[in-house]
């Protein structure tokens, strides 16, 4: 699944994570950079009043769309067909693909340009079309950085490229693009985009993803800082917008706020700087506007939430902020989690979409400090759906099996008062080989990854029950 990054196993990919300084340095000054511009465009902005608000409205409007999704889809595809657009409903990724190859062949199209979309990268599309002769050219800078790598994905949801400094940049356009200058941003993006110039003025499709679609009038909008979205919707005549099913607003009312809460919320803007609405405009005699213009509307499980305990992570606008105030993200980065979705919503989305044999793990990727929870612009409530993962993980009988020995033991002696007597009596003897001075730093069993990076207290030598029975004594 194009959805996956790297084929280690989750603790390995962890492992090389920790052992990564620059990585962590990185993602520290990413995290308290956009950390800080977020509050002060949200709860440090007067003009904008009380930011509790906006978030309801936005939970609000997300909550109606989810609970009402079947009839906004109709209306959004209807709207859009009635314009001249083409509309196309995939249950999975590979129809998707499908249907968009069955376009680049007609078309006979050899170049395509793209501007930054998660859905397209979560379905391989790249890749798909590369199997049809479509070589795709990633326009959004970052994009552009790791598809010259050949093979890297991104790690960051907002900031696709951030696990890079300028200098790997530079060495990369000099090794994979012909770049010959310094590692000053300025050259780097200079040369980018004279590179880029030739491309959007030779690509036989544009490809997009899909912010947000507006339902009342069919339109695609697209929330972007690098303009590169306008080019690709603006020179080939035939445009393809890849959106995921739950990607729309009701009315243009409801994309205003929407639009507030993601520029603030990802960057601590307080509007991007474009926001591009495109809606077909087939015989209208449109000069800058798609003359063939196909609208590929995505499940790929995402309607396995429907109706459950997870609809509202379905709520979701990748804005990255519940990422860039996780604590667990910041030690291991994003490539750690092995999927293109990071962060605590990539490790409540990932299981979601792809399953608990694949992404179960990622849930115990997370301290359940909440910090997610209270970042979050649409109120998911994300540390809460982390444990119900944990406890289906469990249920399903995914997790380890020497783990589920230990805590049924537990469970059996916790809730048996003469075992629980007789095993807090014990705890001391049996623990003594692994004790020295006071704590435990290479346990047996379930405890060995514990003690893999921290310390286990010893039990102590005296029992809480004669304390309890000794110190109610003194009391009295």
């Amino acid at each position: 699944m194009a959805m996956k990054i790297g084929e280690k196993p989750f603790f390995d990919r962890v492992d090389d994570a920790l052992d990564d300084t620059f990585m962590h340095q990185s993602m520290a000054n990413a995290q308290d950079g956009l950390r800080g511009k977020k509050i002060a465009a949200t709860e440090g902005d007067e003009a904008i009043g009380d930011w509790e608000d906006w978030r309801s409205a936005g939970e609000e409007i997300r909550r109606h769309t989810l609970e009402n999704l079947d009839y906004y889809l109709e209306q959004l595809s209807e709207n859009f067909a009635k314009r001249g657009g083409h509309v196309f409903f995939a249950e999975t990724a590979e129809e998707a693909n499908a249907y968009i190859q069955q376009v680049a062949k007609e078309k006979n199209a050899k170049n395509a340009t793209k501007s930054k979309s998660m859905v397209t990268e979560e379905i391989g599309l790249n890749e798909a079309l590369a199997d049809v002769g479509c070589q795709v050219h990633e326009t959004d800078l970052a994009e552009y950085i790791l598809q010259a790598e050949e093979g890297d994905r991104p790690s960051h949801i907002v900031v696709p490229s951030l696990h890079k400094n300028k200098s790997q940049i530079r060495d990369t356009l000099k090794e994979k693009a012909g770049y010959s200058g310094t590692d000053q941003p300025e050259e780097l993006t200079a040369f980018a985009r004279s590179q880029l110039r030739d491309v959007f003025m030779n690509a036989d499709i544009g490809i997009t993803g899909c912010n947000f679609g507006v339902a009342e009038t069919g339109t695609v909008s697209l929330v972007t800082n690098e303009g590169n979205a306008n080019m690709v919707t603006s020179y080939p005549e035939t445009q393809i917008s890849v959106m995921g099913m739950e990607r729309l607003v009701p009315t243009w009312e409801d994309l205003d706020v929407m639009v507030n809460l993601l520029s603030r919320s990802a960057v601590g803007q307080k509007i991007t700087t474009y926001v591009t609405n495109v809606t077909p405009e087939v015989g209208l005699q449109s000069v800058d506007g798609p003359k063939d213009f196909h609208l590929v509307i995505v499940d790929g499980g995402r309607s396995k939430a429907l109706g459950t305990e997870f609809q509202s992570a379905l709520h979701c606008i990748r804005c990255a902020a519940c990422v860039n105030v996780c604590p667990v993200y910041r030690h291991i980065g994003g490539h750690a989690y092995g999927s293109i979705y990071q962060g605590p919503i990539g490790a409540v989305l990932s299981p979601i979409l792809g399953g608990y044999e694949e992404y179960g793990e990622l849930p115990y990727a997370s301290s359940l400090c909440a910090a997610c929870t209270e970042a979050c612009p649409v109120k998911i409530p994300l540390h809460e759906q982390l444990i119900r993962h944990r406890q289906i993980y469990v249920e399903e009988g995914y997790a380890d099996k020497s783990e589920q020995a230990a805590m049924t033991a537990f469970g059996i002696g916790a809730s048996t008062p003469s075992l629980f007597k007789i095993a807090t009596k014990g705890a001391p003897t049996f623990a003594k080989p692994f004790v020295h001075e006071g704590s435990i730093s290479n346990g047996p069993g379930p405890m060995k990854l514990w003690t893999k990076i921290r310390e286990f207290p010893a039990p102590g030598k005296e029992n809480f029950r004669k304390w309890f029975k000794e110190h109610k004594k003194g009391d009295s």
